[in-house]
């Protein structure tokens, strides 16, 4: 059973009609908190947050935050940017205006507020790494005119923006480095390594390996990743971050593909092509921060939550071809 909080509060959260984000308005309407989910749907989606607009504690604004936002709350999670390469490179300045401009407008009404502020920061802020697997206090090695560094470069300068607003102006911030995830939500062509596969195995056409397949990944189910986040803003005002929130259980590219063709049952072939520019070899994250100062490990393992993505996938392809 959920915990309640002693105090309703009002929650802020950016990007809240994404994949994460709407997993993150669930669990806090289930807590008891009223929930403001802003949104510019660009990779948001209304089917994503349609079960909460009846819901007396959930309010919707489409807002793109990289202008001003002007509400009244007790908590910000800042969770917007797209956080695919096909998405976040499909309008690279806008991405990197997001992760900046929006961290700033963040930052600026966490200030008139004086509420703290979570930032959703990310593990490619650790960019192709040198050290593995990756701790926080590493400063990562990172392209910084690639094709990928709207989204690496712009996550880091907000970190950068959120350091300096708490040295700056003592607000509280929460600043966490999300390792993948998936789960249900996620966007069906979102180029993510799990709803690639996933899709494409359902759909019996080739699942595409990029690379030999050796480079590694770690996985980190949704609902696990969301209880970070929780637990994580319901510290006290000492514990800032950076904080590794990722499965450190590894797999190679290679080896979650097969497990997704059996678990399918496809007839699906495994094909290969090019790795693209900036693609890290490894991904893994050290997660003893996390387990010291948040008590947070993750629970559900990777055929547990794989099962129900899958199962997600197969609901979601039956409702789009019925259309």
């Amino acid at each position: 059973m959920a915990r309640i909080y002693d105090s309703r509060k009002r929650v802020l959260i950016t990007g809240g009609a994404g994949f994460v984000g709407s997993h993150l308005v669930d669990r806090l309407l289930e807590q008891g908190h009223d929930v403001l989910c802003v949104d510019n749907l660009f990779t948001g989606s209304k089917r994503n947050i349609d079960r909460f607009h009846n819901h007396s504690r959930f309010e919707f604004m489409r807002h793109d935050i990289t202008m001003p936002l002007y509400v009244e709350v007790d908590e910000i999670y800042n969770l917007a940017c797209p956080a695919s390469p096909i998405h976040y490179q499909h309008d690279p300045v806008q991405t990197t205006k997001t992760s900046v401009h929006g961290a700033i407008n963040m930052l600026g009404l966490a200030k008139r507020l004086k509420c703290k502020i979570f930032q959703a920061s990310t593990s490619e802020v650790y960019g192709d790494p040198s050290i593995h697997p990756q701790p926080e206090d590493y400063w990562g090695n990172v392209n910084p005119i690639g094709i990928r560094s709207c989204y690496d470069e712009g996550k880091r300068c907000a970190e950068t923006l959120f350091f300096d607003y708490h040295r700056q102006h003592d607000l509280e911030i929460k600043v966490a480095r999300i390792f993948n995830t998936y789960g249900p939500r996620m966007h069906h062509a979102d180029g993510r390594v799990v709803s690639n596969f996933i899709v494409q195995a359902l759909q019996g056409t080739d699942i595409t390996i990029y690379g030999d397949g050796l480079q590694t990944r770690s996985f980190c189910y949704v609902d696990d990743l969301v209880d970070g986040f929780i637990r994580f803003m319901d510290t006290d005002a000492s514990v800032t971050g950076p904080i590794n929130l990722g499965n450190p259980s590894e797999f190679t590219i290679k080896e979650l593909a097969e497990k997704v063709v059996a678990m399918t049952g496809s007839k699906s072939k495994i094909i290969y092509q090019d790795l693209p520019q900036d693609d890290p070899k490894q991904r893994r994250p050290v997660i003893s921060k996390a387990k010291a100062e948040l008590d947070w490990e993750p629970k559900i393992d990777v055929d547990q939550g794989l099962k129900l993505t899958i199962d997600y996938f197969k609901d979601l392809l039956k409702d789009m071809n019925s259309i």
